[in-house]
């Protein structure tokens, strides 16, 4: 292992390493700095390239400890020195094109290529220079035939999975020209690993996120608010509880855990100890879950966020808008600020006070490292999570307190989803895109969950009313790329609606069938996806609730004071699915017509209305009985 002492290091002398291993004797090699971190402004080397093990950098809070190191001993023993010279040539400079990687690109490399030496090693081969495109061939052949055991049945490597492979393969090929055993051609001259994935042309799957289906979100987002709603009641029973463990020092385990409880059953909480624990750690999901679904926040976004995350403006007119603020690591931008509602500035708050008692830890354990050894590289470690919200006590680690990892929460959302009755399968990621879809269908005006919120992620909305100059600079720009997506997604939903067997009505949902039937007009697109592509982008769509809309502007009086004008606009698309808002329409306008109060100008409003109400039901292929005067 490296020296953990501090040692008289500047970043100049780090950079002016050389890029690659040749010519270097094994005591120049071994010296070499491969990671190093500053404590109190003193440099301590956490790995040099001759140790076994490689401590890496630049990883997200929510990393696992064991993927932030390398170690060596898993690739074998033939092709541990070339590996080693690989990827630090790959540390120094990247691929071409392609700039320096951040830690997790260099674990997923280091990975990734385990397979294919493994696959070297059964064909007796001890060198990359024995690498021939035909073993490269072997190789492709072998991981499309593997399957992997996942929930006790087999399945083949996703596209994705077989991409990384694939890419792995030709990474090693790139970097290794710069050691003294170089593979000596291309792996695939002819063809690319995306396209032997399965990943260009008709074949290509989508790899994209599931999406949470509205039933399921909906329990689960009323179940985590509803824990949020008595969130304050619980962290009162942990004051009193952290009371009781003050007084009664010195007391046995056994004694202390019945004291608890009978505290707990004189505050009226029922379960006991074991269940308020549970409380806790479902509080604290519970937090996550409205944070996660009403920002549109990533994982490690969420786990970046500390203490006093919570900002917010006011415009003119005294509208109040709430932010929060983070630092995303997917970019080089750094911090982000993420629009937020009351309901999520309620989770932060209690985030807040349930993380207090752990950041505290960490003060503690800050402090005792720095007794121990001032220059102790933990210390460092420590310090990124001093502030933190989501934290956890990790029993395996001594109950060290760290941010929660994503594989932590992916446990700890399945959990939650189970306790609601759920059998969705979901983790984390998972919420990003519901919010994006959220957002997008906001846009159509058919949202009703969180409309408000929602109603200010339009994608050509103007926030510089909201904030100052220095607040837009820090937006997530990738998010409004997200619900882009999603938007798109929708339209063409709707388009192929159209343009399926049912009938439509409405001024351009008649038109647009009588279109459809003229085959001259269908000859023009190579196939149905492009027709449905070149209309979705050409067409202006928003819903109004009782029509889809298709003028590119919103002053039409259909759209607000009278809807039934829809039935014969030359902007409307009407479907089966509005045909309920119709006949509900029907039905009412009847009643009318017997009101005595109304006078005929009123009788004959009421009257062109029920027609227009019947002519949809009739387009639609509904048959309302006959309209009596």
């Amino acid at each position: 292992m490296s020296d953990k002492s501090p040692v008289a290091l500047t970043w100049g002398s780090v950079a002016d390493q050389p890029n690659d291993m040749r010519g270097l004797t094994e005591s120049e090699r071994d010296a070499l700095i491969i990671s190093a971190t500053q404590v109190d402004g003193q440099w301590v080397i956490l790995s040099r390239y001759g140790d076994d093990t490689w401590q890496l950098d630049g990883f997200t809070t929510n990393a696992k400890p064991s993927h932030k190191r390398l170690d060596f001993g898993n690739f074998p023993p033939v092709f541990r020195t070339v590996m080693k010279a690989i990827l630090y040539r790959y540390l120094r400079r990247g691929r071409r094109g392609v700039g320096r990687p951040k830690g997790r690109a260099l674990r997923q490399l280091f990975s990734d290529t385990r397979p294919f030496l493994r696959h070297l090693v059964t064909l007796k081969l001890d060198h990359l220079g024995a690498v021939t495109p035909l073993i490269c061939a072997t190789y492709m052949t072998a991981c499309k035939a593997h399957r992997q055991i996942s929930q006790s049945k087999e399945k083949p490597l996703s596209q994705r999975g077989l991409e990384g492979r694939f890419v792995a393969v030709e990474s090693l090929y790139e970097l290794s020209q710069y050691t003294d055993d170089p593979m000596p051609q291309h792996p695939w001259p002819e063809t690319s690993a995306k396209a032997m994935a399965g990943l260009t042309g008709s074949g290509a799957q989508s790899g994209r996120t599931p999406l949470i289906p509205d039933n399921v979100f909906c329990i689960l987002f009323e179940q985590a608010y509803q824990q949020i709603e008595r969130g304050q009641q619980l962290l009162d029973l942990r004051v009193g509880l952290d009371a009781v463990t003050e007084q009664l020092k010195g007391l046995s385990l056994f004694d202390m855990i019945r004291a608890k409880n009978q505290h707990l059953e004189a505050h009226g909480w029922d379960g006991g100890l074991r269940a308020f624990n549970k409380a806790m750690i479902d509080l604290r999901t519970a937090c996550y879950i409205v944070l996660a679904s009403t920002s549109g926040c990533r994982n490690h976004e969420l786990s970046n966020l500390q203490s006093g995350a919570h900002h917010r403006t006011q415009d003119d007119e005294g509208t109040v808008f709430h932010w929060m603020r983070s630092r995303s690591d997917k970019t080089d931008t750094g911090i982000h600020d993420w629009m937020i509602p009351e309901a999520a500035v309620r989770a932060l708050r209690l985030m807040e006070r349930w993380a207090a008692p752990y950041q505290a830890m960490l003060a503690a354990e800050i402090a005792q490292l720095r007794r121990v050894n001032p220059h102790d590289p933990q210390i460092v470690e420590a310090y990124k999570h001093r502030h933190a919200l989501f934290l956890g006590v990790y029993a395996t680690k001594g109950n060290q307190v760290r941010t929660l990892t994503n594989s932590s929460w992916n446990y700890c959302l399945k959990a939650f989803a189970k306790d609601c009755g759920l059998s969705w399968n979901l983790s984390s990621h998972q919420f990003r895109r519901k919010f994006a879809n959220y957002a997008a269908h906001s846009r159509f005006g058919d949202l009703r969950y969180l409309k408000e919120h929602y109603a200010h992620w339009t994608l050509d909305m103007t926030l510089g009313y909201a904030m100052d100059d220095s607040w837009g600079q820090h937006l997530d720009l990738d998010l409004y790329a997200d619900i882009q997506g999603e938007l798109e997604d929708i339209k063409f939903g709707i388009v192929d609606n159209w343009l399926g067997d049912e009938a439509l009505a409405g001024g351009y949902g008649i038109e647009l069938k009588q279109w459809q039937r003229e085959p001259q007009n269908l000859l023009i697109f190579k196939d149905h996806a492009s027709m449905l592509k070149s209309i979705a982008e050409s067409t202006a769509i928003r819903s109004n609730g009782h029509a889809w809309c298709t003028a590119d502007n919103d002053g039409c009086v259909g759209n607000t004071l009278e809807r039934t004008r829809c039935s014969n606009c030359n902007n409307a698309v009407i479907g089966r699915g509005h045909a309920p808002i119709y006949q509900r329409l029907y039905d009412d306008l009847k009643g009318l017509l017997h009101c005595t109060d109304i006078g005929e100008g009123g009788r004959q409003r009421v009257e062109r209305n029920l027609n227009r109400c019947r002519d949809v039901l009739a387009q639609l292929g509904m048959a309302p009985e006959t309209l009596i005067a």
